[in-house]
């Protein structure tokens, strides 16, 4: 898909070497506790039904989501081929690329980079890179992070714009996570609130993250499965 919104203009990868924290809020009392989600074994989706899912939930972001084939052993090589678009989605399935067109030879992988390193912020992220600045969230985590990336500033308070109901957008949350089966696992470079058992609190009145593109806000989401990884990243130009 090409790109929907422009890149911004600021120096790329500028003062991102390190962890951003600031206050904010999610919206009190929505959302999944510990434990809520539940994948059945026989959970499956169809490629209408996941598409639509994902064009629905962030037809406003600015977004990036792809999905691409487990193609080594190490599933971080497989999420920086899917960050380069070096591979297609293995089932041919649409998703989100709002930062294509800003590709350029100075920066191939836009907008994803090595923000630790300022002197050379075109140099690409590597395995290492990537083990650093994610970490492992359990399932009822991923699935509210779906949701609280339909904009930027992660929070559930984003879901406030859509005419459906929590449970109807959960249900959309729910049937993007089915495509890659009952046994994947998630990792985000996102923290919320300050609890330390692989768990997101959206409860909580501050959250922060690991840079690792040249915006100014980044928050994303990789799901792994035996056969497929998925990346959903939502963008903030500040």
């Amino acid at each position: 898909m090409s790109a929907r919104t422009q890149a911004p203009t600021s120096t790329p990868c500028e003062d991102l070497g390190r962890t951003w924290w600031w206050r904010g809020s999610a919206t009190e009392g929505e959302g999944m506790q510990d434990g809520d989600l539940r994948v059945s074994e026989d959970m499956t989706t169809d490629q209408t039904s996941w598409e639509a899912a994902v064009r629905h939930l962030y037809e406003d972001a600015f977004t990036f989501s792809a999905t691409g084939p487990r193609a080594h052993e190490d599933w971080r090589a497989d999420v920086l081929a899917v960050m380069a678009r070096a591979v297609p989605d293995p089932r041919g399935w649409a998703g989100l690329d709002d930062t294509a067109n800003e590709r350029s030879p100075e920066y191939p992988d836009f907008p994803f980079c090595r923000p630790a390193l300022q002197s050379d912020p075109s140099r690409p992220l590597t395995p290492t890179d990537i083990g650093e600045r994610l970490h492992e969230i359990d399932r009822a985590s991923a699935e509210n992070l779906l949701l609280a990336l339909t904009d930027d500033g992660c929070t559930l308070r984003n879901l406030e714009r859509f005419t459906e109901s929590f449970d109807e957008l959960q249900n959309m949350a729910r049937t993007v996570l089915a495509r890659y089966g009952d046994t994947f696992t998630c990792y985000t470079n996102v923290t919320v609130g300050a609890r330390k058992d692989d768990t997101l609190d959206f409860g909580a009145s501050h959250w922060g993250y690991t840079p690792m593109t040249f915006y100014g806000e980044d928050c994303g989401l990789v799901i792994v499965s035996d056969t497929e990884v998925g990346l959903f990243w939502s963008f903030d130009a500040i």
